[in-house]
């Protein structure tokens, strides 16, 4: 069983970009998902969304690893809340342990239920003002 911290960067139209740029700093594999090529899982994607970044991830170098999206129409790009933290991982019981505990006295922004690409995804805000995703499934 396995569990990893992650960061996650928010981008306003430009995470491709940004992805490309950190994979010429770190080196390594760039896996990148658009939210049109979410459709056929049956998620609603805005006409402007599709050929934006739903999730990229940079495999770097020595151990250095990059996760970014694009903010799609809907949702309010804020700079301030630009990173957030990841838990991913097959640990379903310790993951969703910590979905509770990182819950209690915060705000959560999407329920801990299946997601369109096969995992259980959730977001949250903590009682700190930190905001945390939880993604339990296989890990890369």
């Amino acid at each position: 069983m396995t569990v990893k911290l992650n960061s996650y960067i928010s981008f306003q139209d430009n995470a491709r970009e940004a992805i490309e740029f950190y994979k010429s700093v770190f080196g390594g594999e760039v896996y990148m998902d658009t939210f049109g090529s979410m459709q056929d899982s049956g998620m609603p994607v805005d006409e402007g969304d599709k050929e934006k970044i739903m999730h990229a991830y940079l495999k770097g170098e020595n151990g250095v690893e990059v996760m970014a999206a694009d903010t799609p129409k809907g949702i309010e790009f804020q700079t301030g809340s630009r990173v957030s933290l990841t838990l991913n991982g097959d640990d379903e019981p310790l993951l969703r342990s910590y979905w509770e505990k990182l819950a209690a006295g915060g705000k959560v922004t999407v329920p801990l239920e299946k997601a369109p690409w096969g995992d259980t995804f959730g977001m949250l805000t903590d009682k700190f003002g930190v905001e945390w995703m939880i993604d339990i499934g296989p890990v890369q």
